[in-house]
């Protein structure tokens, strides 16, 4: 059965719109000053033959060491979901934390994210 498309003159369900308003709200933290913090601390001068890359990064989990789009900062404590009206106070409120932050590699973080995602259904 398909859900009804009511926001944004028919062309969204409601799962789409909080998406979208979750993205929004993460995007528009992501210089939030802990977060940058916590990747100026996980970083190091690059020292290889790429010209261009100038730092690396290493990833909390795995201690490997990463170029900057190969990572993610992660809340320790996850965030949440944002699903509805209701949901907006709390989730601000996780989202900028003041600490509680770390770098992860994208394999960590999706690794992560999964078994969260696996822990919040049950």
């Amino acid at each position: 059965m398909r859900k009804p498309k009511t926001r944004n003159n028919g062309e969204w369900t409601e799962a789409r719109y909080w998406q979208q308003v979750r993205s929004s709200l993460r995007r528009g933290f992501r210089y939030w000053k802990p977060i940058v913090q916590c990747k100026l601390d996980a970083r190091r001068k690059y020292t290889g033959n790429n010209k261009r890359q100038k730092w690396e990064y290493q990833c909390k989990k795995c201690k490997k060491w990463f170029m900057e789009k190969e990572i993610q900062v992660d809340h320790i404590i996850p965030v949440g979901t944002l699903k509805c009206s209701d949901d907006i106070v709390s989730f601000l409120e996780r989202l900028t934390t003041e600490d509680g932050y770390q770098v992860l590699c994208n394999q960590c973080h999706n690794k992560k994210t999964k078994s969260e995602k696996a822990i919040a259904k049950k």
